[in-house]
């Protein structure tokens, strides 16, 4: 088997056509294990500049993971973006059918994963504030909190304008170069997929073909509140059409309408901090098996039971500050979306609307107050441009994260060889793999092995309002188990979906 590896990777198509470049380590060999499959993984190391716009920039290191197709003829490599930011590029499975026919490739995210991480302390604590997470008072609080975060990576000769889009399109591009690979495949979904529209724009010649998954346009790290308001609406309408809404008389939009206008203060002894309910509910709506879990929560409130709106206030301490590496957010956001003539306290308020825009709010309104001193982006990695890269994205018709009307008015126009597929009744990424994963899969690798993908292979997946394990019984819960266990639940359902 020693003697058989080294010859596998001759074979692999362009995995080590060429030695790999003086930048890049190998440090071990491993397996993957996907259902009844294992693979052959290589771990790397790359070297790369923190900021390569300085030629006096230090060095720093990303970890490289690339999973082998047991194929001996594979087709080009699939190099995989996650969303974010400020998550981990490193935690990707994928399916037997896309490694069927090709390596997967997995470069980490310079400013979360690697030698260097972009961790905020200050701006963690703030977020547990037992004040109103989205008042004027926090917001000004977690402000000075990232002031706080950015001197002390300045002091730890953290140069900032090295972690931008720019930059890990420079990564990705030095990895594929390194490795041996000619053309390959992007995966993206939603942040990354910003990743790969512009790695298709700077490096035409280095990509094959393109699928994103919730695609994120630029200017789009921020979420508008009367798109949020549409899509509620939209949640209204088919809750009203399904078998748990009909006959029930519940209005799903004014019910939650009723209770954001009179959120309870406390569930006996434990008390609800609308701020932080408006945050967790807006991210866990990201996806329709959490949403419903949500709607359920706010139609158990109109009725007299706020325990499951206090599980979610409760539960953002323990979910909210290590959901993401907040300094990694603010430099990818703040360097190409960051627009000073917009007043985000005022428009991310639900003045106008019934939810507001909470994490919007929390983001930018904080940023307001705060600063993050990041240069912004050249034009070339925030303006959109014709790209002729063959490109699928897939959108769910209810995505509150990465709206499918962005994709199609705004990207798809400078996309002439690329389609857009909606996924009706989906929501966020994670409903895209796993409402139907065969269909999905199979749409995925068809169009990286075809070109190609037919539109009415992606029927209707209706909405399950259907709520088993409610976060009113896992407020019942709470008292008999403690808070932590109820939180461990709440957050290992954010996690897994």
């Amino acid at each position: 088997m020693a003697i058989f590896i080294p010859l596998l990777s001759i074979l692999h198509g362009g995995v080590a056509a060429a030695p790999l470049s003086d930048s890049v380590a190998t440090n071990r060999e491993g397996t993957f294990s996907n259902g009844s499959r294992s693979y052959q993984v290589r771990y790397h190391t790359m070297t790369v500049p923190e900021n390569r716009s300085d030629r006096s920039s230090r060095s720093i290191t990303i970890p490289i993971v690339r999973i082998l197709t047991p194929n001996s003829a594979p087709l080009e490599p699939i190099f995989y973006l996650t969303g974010g930011p400020g998550v981990s590029n490193l935690r990707w499975k994928p399916s037997d059918s896309l490694l069927a026919e090709h390596d997967v490739v997995m470069v980490g995210y310079r400013g979360v994963d690697g030698s260097s991480v972009l961790e905020c302390p200050a701006v963690e604590e703030a977020i547990k504030s037992s004040d109103d997470l989205l008042s004027d008072t926090v917001l000004r609080r977690i402000g000075d909190a990232w002031k706080a975060d950015a001197e002390a990576l300045r002091q730890q000769e953290v140069d900032l304008n090295g972690y931008t889009i720019q930059e890990v399109i420079g990564d990705v591009e030095q990895a594929r170069i390194a490795l041996g690979y000619g053309p390959m495949n992007l995966l993206s979904e939603s942040y990354g997929t910003r990743i790969a529209y512009f790695f298709g724009v700077v490096h035409p010649a280095s990509v094959h073909r393109s699928v994103m998954i919730g695609v994120n346009p630029p200017g789009r790290f921020i979420w508008e509140s009367s798109r949020i308001d549409k899509q509620l609406r939209q949640y209204a309408k088919l809750w009203e059409e399904s078998p748990e809404g009909k006959g029930s008389g519940v209005d799903l939009y004014g019910t939650m309408d009723t209770v954001l206008r009179a959120m309870p203060k406390r569930w006996l002894f434990i008390p609800v901090n609308e701020g932080k309910v408006r945050t967790v509910s807006f991210a866990l709506m990201f996806h329709r098996g959490t949403a419903a879990m949500v709607f359920d929560a706010y139609r158990a409130a109109a009725e007299g039971d706020p325990s499951g709106l206090a599980v979610m206030s409760m539960a953002s301490d323990f979910v909210l500050p290590p959901l993401f590496v907040w300094g990694d957010l603010a430099s990818k956001a703040v360097s190409a979306d960051h627009d000073p003539l917009r007043d985000h306290i005022r428009e991310t308020s639900s003045h106008g609307t019934m939810f507001g825009s909470p994490l919007s709010r929390l983001l930018w309104g904080s940023l307001q107050y705060g600063q993050w001193p990041i240069r912004m982006l050249p034009e070339r990695y925030r303006t959109l441009v014709r790209s002729d890269v063959p490109t699928l994205m897939l959108s769910g018709s209810l995505d509150l994260s990465t709206p499918a009307e962005n994709a199609a008015n705004e990207l798809l126009p400078f996309l002439p060889n690329g389609q857009q597929i909606v996924l009706r009744e989906y929501g966020h990424v994670a409903d895209v793999w796993t409402v139907d994963p065969p269909r999905t899969q199979q749409l995925v690798a068809r169009y990286f092995r075809e070109g190609t993908a037919d539109s009415t292979e992606a029927t209707v997946s209706p909405v399950d309002f259907s709520v088993g394990w409610g976060f009113p019984i896992i407020g019942k819960i709470m008292l008999a188990t403690g808070a932590a266990a109820a939180a461990a639940i709440l957050y290992g359902i954010v996690v897994l979906l």
